[in-house]
């Protein structure tokens, strides 16, 4: 059944429905969020490095996405776009109103679905139309053509499933390696990933680079920052030391290095930053 949450308050109102897809595209994909929001007033959130690749299907209106990197460059906007894997924090700005689901793919999936290298799109956020052509437009009409999110997400079913049909299957190696290193939140070594599956350093390194996108010692620092981060989210009053240590950081000071490089804050700070209802955290 699909968990639904909503809040409404001074800063505005927000609705977030959340349905698992069904068994058979879970290997690929995580999970559908619909979203709809109004705010009093434009709204930025900060969006951290995870290891989900972001797939946006929205009828409008566009987002921002002011560069974090080089502030000089002038901001992005996407309606729907594909967003790979990233090594820093992105910033996403709304003018008040936004409308849409997010499709939370794995690595694996995303390289399937869209037949890509997936270090073509890693650090980049890329407009579905230059991934998979007008048939992103033409899913995203349909989509909104009905009105309901269990509707919606009943289309989208369909439209993975006959995208997969005709895909070509992950690399087995790959997909190994990575669900190794998923489930063990990123504890595993790679010498040990490399060992257990006879391969070189380096073949284990290209093939990451090809079907997921980043290197695996990277991945595995992502994987362990990305369960802090989400204790952070959901947890009321966390215990910093108590997550650092739980989610396999030597002690705070480790986990507070990791905090700078990837959300470009401190976990104090990204605390202080968090919406109500699960509306993520403000940039």
């Amino acid at each position: 059944m699909p968990e639904t949450v909503r809040h409404e308050s001074e800063l505005g109102w927000w609705e977030m429905v959340t349905r698992e897809c069904p068994a058979p595209l879970r290997p690929y994909v995580r999970n559908y969020t619909g979203y709809s929001e109004r705010t009093a007033d434009p709204l930025c959130r900060r969006e951290v490095p995870g290891t989900d690749i972001t797939l946006i299907l929205s009828p409008g209106p566009a987002l921002t996405l002011p560069s974090t990197s080089d502030p000089s460059r002038p901001p992005e906007r996407h309606r729907s776009f594909v967003a790979g894997l990233h090594n820093r924090y992105a910033l996403v700005e709304h003018g008040g109103e936004q409308h849409g689901v997010e499709v939370r793919l794995t690595p694996i999936g995303a390289h399937l679905l869209f037949g890509l290298p997936m270090h073509e799109l890693t650090n980049r956020v890329v407009d579905l139309e230059a991934v998979i052509g007008r048939a992103g437009d033409e899913l995203v009409g349909r989509m909104w053509d009905v009105t309901d999110w269990d509707e919606r997400f009943a289309v989208l079913d369909a439209a993975i499933a006959a995208r997969l049909a005709d895909a070509s299957r992950p690399q087995p190696g790959v997909a190994w390696a990575w669900q190794r290193l998923h489930a063990t939140g990123g504890r595993v070594g790679v010498g040990a990933l490399a060992g257990e599956l006879g391969w070189s350093h380096r073949r284990l390194i290209a093939r990451f680079r090809e079907s997921v996108g980043m290197p695996p010692k990277i991945l595995a620092r992502i994987l362990r920052f990305d369960r802090v981060a989400a204790r952070l989210r959901s947890v009321e009053e966390p215990l910093l030391a108590e997550v650092a240590y739980d989610c396999g950081y030597y002690d705070q000071a480790h986990l507070n290095r990791d905090f700078r490089q990837f959300a470009g804050t401190t976990p104090g700070a990204y605390l202080a930053r968090r919406l109500p209802d699960g509306g993520g955290v403000t940039g």
